[in-house]
């Protein structure tokens, strides 16, 4: 463990609704924070026993050693990270999803052909951008922001026609932050596979065996998809777009 008795868990600053609640981790509410404690109560810590850090998204899953036992945050498995940091397995199957004005032409899209003259705006570092860039691969350059709100902001302001997000964030937008957003669609970055969101270690963190452990006792006994239903529950009817 980072710190003996503790159990140090890292997000990023603001912590964002589906995900937690009031930009609070330490409350247990939302879906990565109640997985978070679900976690910690698997492996016999308290809630008190918990520790909270900050740490950057694009930060997390640099090479080099980690102030923290697990970072939890909309942290997408793919192959080029799991060369720097350790992953669990999944605990949330995720899908990229396309936020656009309820007036834009690109609400109506029914494929990602349709988004091919779109201009997007994007997460830096995240597979959003590697969604848009890869899958769509429209023809103006994406704009890309240091983090999910500045991206919504310029969607708001009428700067890009759509921002691409994960599928429970893009509810999170139309519901409480854009008043005139729709979702046009979802979709996975590779056709054929799910994204996975995991949680991250330290490369070669040998705690990654009781996570897993902890992770499919959580799966086994339900507690996965309970929190899913309570938590991401809108997330489902949305078209898909291929």
């Amino acid at each position: 463990m980072y710190r003996e008795g503790q159990l140090t868990i890292a997000t990023d600053s603001p912590a964002y609704s589906p995900w937690f609640v009031n930009d609070d981790p330490t409350n247990g509410k939302g879906y990565e924070s109640a997985v978070a404690y679900a976690v910690a109560d698997e492996l016999g810590f308290q809630s008190g026993d918990v520790e909270w850090v900050t740490v950057p998204f694009n930060a997390s899953y640099q090479p080099g050693p980690k102030d923290f036992d697990f970072d939890i945050n909309q942290i997408s498995i793919t192959p080029a990270r799991a060369e720097r940091v350790t992953f669990s397995r999944g605990y949330y199957s995720a899908a990229q999803a396309v936020v656009t004005a309820a007036d834009s032409p690109f609400a109506d899209a029914t494929s990602l052909a349709d988004l091919s003259d779109a201009r997007f705006g994007v997460q830096v570092g995240t597979t959003s951008l590697d969604a848009v860039t890869n899958a769509i691969a429209p023809t103006q350059q994406p704009m890309v922001y240091d983090d999910g709100n500045l991206a919504t902001k310029a969607l708001e302001n009428g700067q890009v026609d759509a921002i691409v997000v994960d599928l429970p964030t893009a509810f999170y937008i139309t519901a409480a932050v854009l008043d005139d957003a729709v979702i046009a669609g979802q979709f996975q970055p590779t056709e054929g596979e799910t994204e996975q969101f995991g949680l991250l270690l330290e490369k070669g963190n040998e705690l990654v065996t009781c996570l897993n452990q902890a992770l499919d006792s959580l799966e086994e006994d339900g507690t996965l998809a309970r929190l899913e239903k309570r938590w991401l529950s809108q997330v489902t009817d949305v078209p898909e777009l291929s």
